[in-house]
């Protein structure tokens, strides 16, 4: 609170988020962060009470800092040029609520439903994440839930994954990857970082997107020139040790104390083992990686 009421009055806007019907609160005083997050989230009816906030500020001083309270559940920000790592500390705010109060549990991945079988990709920075799940989306009957981030509520007879952006935040690059979406990149401005929040319904038209589906195959991806195969199906022990070796393949999570490793990890494990389970190296090009997901999607 005392960092809060040290800089009141330089919160010029605050805007609401509906993240997965919890409602995480902007104050900041960049306008370029206010106009990203209005297109990135959706809106948050202005008489809800917060659930969370996210104070983003930039000083002289020029220092990146990242500061959390879980009790007040409100995040500092200090001169982050990066609005990936900004939106992605909303997100993860909302799911440190979302898990402790409702048992609604978060993944740092995409999830795409072809017709009718929910994916998940999950996968450690700089594995091709983002290159692959949008590579899935050309996929026929393929539709998008969330490219980066997504919440799931677990059940008797299945997993529901729900996703938590309108419109996803990706590189240039993707353009150059999959060539079916350069028309999508030449028409919006990307950032400093090569990056900018776009409208994937350009490109596979409003039906292409969904609110949620029931997962029924994890994809884990790895990146090992020393590893020969390409995809291979696993047991879910083994994803899920893949998965606490590297940190649930998230590195945006607040807090991270023995409760909450116990929760995140009871959670995966009860989620692997309702699901098909498989391991991809991206270490080929990402054409021939593509045809092997395709394989593991159809099979």
């Amino acid at each position: 609170m005392e960092l809060y009421d040290r800089y009141s009055e330089r919160y010029l806007y605050q805007k609401k988020a509906n993240i997965y019907g919890c409602c995480i609160k902007l104050l900041t005083e960049l306008e370029d962060v206010k106009e990203k997050w209005d297109d990135n989230f959706y809106t948050m009816d202005e008489n809800i009470r917060s659930h969370g906030r996210l104070v983003v500020l930039k000083e002289k001083n020029g220092k990146t800092d990242v500061k959390y309270d879980p009790y007040t559940n409100t995040a500092f920000l200090t001169n982050i040029d990066y609005y990936g790592w900004i939106k992605s500390i909303a997100l993860a705010v909302a799911g440190d609520v979302l898990e402790d109060e409702h048992e609604i549990y978060h993944i740092h991945g995409a999830a795409i439903d072809v017709d009718g079988v929910g994916i998940s990709i999950i996968a450690p920075p700089g594995t091709g994440k983002t290159t692959h799940s949008w590579g899935m989306l050309r996929l026929k009957g393929a539709r998008l839930v969330a490219d980066d981030w997504f919440f799931v509520r677990l059940f008797e007879r299945g997993s529901l994954a729900f996703g938590s952006e309108k419109n996803c935040y990706v590189e240039a690059d993707i353009g150059k990857i999959w060539g079916e979406y350069e028309k999508l990149v030449e028409k919006v401005r990307f950032d400093e970082r090569g990056r900018a929040v776009i409208n994937v319904r350009w490109i596979v038209g409003s039906g292409g997107v969904i609110p949620m589906t029931t997962l029924r195959k994890i994809i884990l991806l790895k990146r090992n020139a020393g590893d020969r195969r390409v995809a291979r199906k696993i047991s879910p022990s083994e994803g899920l040790e893949y998965l606490v070796k590297n940190d649930f393949c998230n590195p945006h999570q607040l807090v991270r104390d023995e409760r909450k490793k116990k929760l995140r990890k009871n959670f995966f494990e009860r989620l692997l083992g309702q699901t098909e389970v498989y391991l991809v190296n991206t270490v080929k090009p990402p054409l021939e990686t593509h045809r092997a997901i395709a394989k593991l999607i159809k099979a």
